[in-house]
């Protein structure tokens, strides 16, 4: 035991992994989660080598492989003609180079194994329904304010209460996140009620002017994630909202009738409006510290979102768990994650413009820079984000 108690904000993927990395070093936490449940929004989620050395080093590593899909390779498609761009294997000697796979998996089932762990913990204590208002610190101790209950004490907090985060606004106090303009519709449906000429056993992406459809195989192959992006300008957050059928094909009417049957196959859309930040190192203040998207939210077209966070967990457990000193250890997490993260942050957009939603010439020269690549320049490009080093304290 090192003799520090943490309070963590947030029952998601990023506040459950570093719970659960903090018990691995002797470390006793308490997760006060705002809902009534724990449970995660949502549906699949790619996790690739980095997010596995997650799962191995929270000790997470056999359950998480079982119930992963393991996909063949990452496909680009030109939504305009149909036809393949390039790809990228994902076979033996991708997962011999990163040492580990890249797959696809459901939220709630990744979340549902850090809850178990953590439920399985007697260093966690889980407390859901707790509406965190704000906190106050002496310079030795954190206390967290909550809405109807008892204020809590601890030695450190940790702000892991995403986008629209509490922790974050008392923090650093730059206001409301950023609204992209990208809206996005997600689905899940049947295996069977996929296009049989698109079940295919990789995750896809098909490319186009403003807009672009993702799909891979779920749970056991029993169903498909379905997600479609439309750059429409739209300037207010929305989330989870339910939408007919009519409104998502609005933004894809341009494109190929190949990847248009995607739309016309799912059910039940709901849609999203992205917003990030930019990156801000203050992530700091005392004895407190951001995690996961309360520190840097990005938009989700590098699919890192979720490895970013456990990321995080796993570092900042280790880095408490080495330094006597809570700032020390703090200032250390927070040194080792901004630069990665930002670098993360900041692709995801660049990523977004030129690969996933490019038009004429852009597009033209994202083909072929993209074609020219051989597997070993993928994995050697890769490296620097799939790699196993970002988890050193």
């Amino acid at each position: 035991m090192t003799g520090k108690y943490a309070i963590i904000v947030g029952g998601g993927i990023g506040g459950l992994a570093a719970a659960v990395s903090l018990a691995a070093n002797g470390i006793p936490s308490t997760v006060l989660e705002r809902s009534r449940q724990f449970g995660e929004i949502g549906a699949g989620i790619q996790i690739a080598p980095n997010a596995f050395h997650c799962f191995d080093a929270l000790g997470i590593g056999d359950e998480a492989r079982g119930v992963a899909v393991y996909v063949d390779r990452l496909r680009l498609m030109d939504s305009l003609s149909g036809e393949e761009i390039c790809h990228i294997p994902l076979d033996d000697d991708f997962r011999t180079f990163f040492e580990n796979p890249y797959a696809v998996v459901h939220r709630a089932d990744l979340h549902g194994i850090l809850l178990k762990t953590a439920e399985d913990s007697p260093l966690v204590t889980l407390k859901t329904a707790q509406k965190v208002s704000g906190y106050r610190q002496d310079g030795a101790t954190v206390t967290v304010e909550i809405d109807g209950d008892d204020d809590l004490t601890a030695d450190v907090l940790i702000g892991a209460d995403g986008l629209n985060s509490t922790i974050r606004a008392q923090v650093i106090g730059d206001g409301p996140p950023l609204v992209s303009g990208h809206t996005t519709y997600r689905s899940v449906i049947d295996t069977d009620k996929m296009p049989e000429d698109l079940r295919w056993n990789a995750a896809t992406l098909w490319a186009g002017p403003k807009c672009h459809i993702v799909h891979y195989p779920l749970k056991g192959w029993k169903v498909f994630n379905l997600v479609v992006t439309y750059h429409n300008d739209v300037a207010e957050a929305v989330a989870g909202k339910p939408v007919e059928k009519d409104e998502v094909r609005r933004g894809f009417e341009h494109i190929h009738p190949r990847a248009q049957q995607v739309i016309e196959h799912g059910e039940n859309w709901k849609l999203w409006v992205l917003c990030d930040r930019h990156p801000n190192e203050n992530w700091i203040d005392g004895n407190i510290a951001l995690l996961g998207d309360a520190a840097h939210p990005m938009l989700q077209y590098f699919a890192q979102g979720a490895c970013m966070a456990m990321e995080d967990g796993v570092v900042i457990g280790r880095a408490l768990a080495a330094y006597d000193d809570i700032g020390e250890a703090l200032t250390r997490y927070r040194d080792l994650r901004f630069r990665r993260t930002a670098t993360v942050q900041t692709a995801s957009r660049l990523i977004g413009e030129y690969i996933y939603h490019p038009a004429s010439g852009q597009a033209a020269m994202r083909d072929a820079i993209m074609k020219a690549k051989s597997p070993d320049d993928w994995n050697r490009e890769l490296a620097w984000l799939f790699g196993k080093g970002a988890l050193e304290v």
